[in-house]
């Protein structure tokens, strides 16, 4: 059966729950700030598509003056890439003989595609797919005190760089990391150290990609860097206000969610469980904040429910059949749970866009 999306001009009180909703005002807000700080810093923007993996979403981030796209798999890449996205930075190491394929298959549909390495390995992959025709552009990821991907020292991403020059189908085209939240001294002390070094190896370092969003307005902290990365700024969500990086106010994504139990005095459950409100506590020891009852917490979630604690609670819980907006600790997460995003302008819906790379994650 095909679920009956709501009309524009739909109020948002008459949406069935659970289901997440955009504030137009807030998302274009946010999408101006963001790409203002950038600039501002002097370095050009790359959003990060994973946070609403929606193209509508993305053309916006782009007409504010955004160079290029970052996914992070290469069918999220291919969903943007026959939406029309030609600069698309994927940044995540690229193994197996079918993704090489299919990698190849979308450096031959856009013309800027580029990727990332960490190891020999994924270079060796790489090398045997591409040739010197049509060369691939690639970045060396470099572990800053992320501690997540990346090569460990300069020497080594110099190392590295080395042997992607020496490959016909490949081209060097700088250096990439995804760092450590307050660790921007650590990430321009390593890219002066890796420029230098592959200047004296007499190769240029064109672009010098720093990342993420929990440290996303201490971008102008790394001066080295020619580009930022970041993708939750677009929605944010209750990570980015606890991180300073927004207030309540900015945040377009929230869950529409139903009071379905009032079980005991001091417990309420809501439709909105882990198939709608990310597991991922990040830190927080609940789910997720309730708008107007910050008190109730949210303390457990399975598949369809989830549940409210009331205990700190002063004032009183909406009854059952209340609607209630939930905000979500990670909205990323929250974009691959649904298969369409619905937008409103105080409260009315103004358009229904799917969400073009859901479960594209490989």
């Amino acid at each position: 059966m095909t679920f009956p999306w709501p009309a524009t001009g739909t109020r948002i009180e008459d949406l069935p729950t659970p289901l997440p909703v955009i504030d137009e005002d807030r998302l274009a807000a946010n999408i101006t700030r963001a790409q203002a700080y950038i600039e501002q810093s002097g370095k050009t923007f790359r959003p990060h598509i994973k946070t609403h993996k929606i193209p509508a979403v993305a053309r916006q981030q782009v007409d504010a003056g955004a160079k290029g796209i970052n996914c992070q798999k290469v069918t999220e890449a291919e969903v943007f890439a026959d939406a029309g996205f030609e600069d698309i930075l994927i940044t995540f190491n690229i193994l197996g003989t079918s993704k090489l394929a299919r990698l190849k298959t979308l450096h031959e549909k856009i013309r800027a595609l580029k990727v990332t390495v960490d190891s020999e390995a994924t270079l060796t992959g790489l090398a045997a797919t591409f040739d010197a025709e049509r060369p691939l552009s690639v970045l060396v990821e470099c572990d800053t005190g992320g501690k997540r991907c990346g090569v460990q020292t300069p020497q080594a991403a110099t190392t590295l760089a080395q042997s992607i020059d020496a490959q016909p189908g490949l081209h060097f085209a700088g250096i990439l990391t995804y760092p450590a939240v307050g660790g921007a001294q650590e990430v321009e002390n390593f890219i002066v150290e890796t420029v230098k070094q592959l200047k004296a190896q007499g190769l240029d370092c064109p672009i010098r990609s720093n990342g993420g969003s929990p440290d996303f307005y201490s971008a102008h902290l790394v001066p080295s860097a020619t580009e930022h990365r970041a993708g939750t700024y677009v929605y944010n969500d209750r990570s980015m206000v606890r991180a300073g990086h927004c207030k309540i106010g900015d945040i377009a994504m929230y869950i529409l969610a139903t009071v379905v139990s009032r079980p005991a005095e001091n417990r309420a459950v809501l439709d909105c469980g882990s198939k709608a409100l990310t597991s991922d506590l990040l830190g927080f020891s609940d789910f997720g904040t309730i708008e107007g009852f910050e008190a109730a917490r949210i303390v457990s979630l399975s598949e369809e429910h989830a549940v409210v604690d009331l205990s700190d609670c002063k004032v009183d819980f909406p009854a059952i059949g209340s609607m209630v907006r939930v905000i979500p600790n990670h909205t990323c997460v929250v974009s691959n749970l649904f298969d369409r995003m619905v937008f409103h302008r105080n409260g009315i819906v103004t358009r229904v866009e799917d969400v073009a790379a859901r479960g594209a994650v490989w």
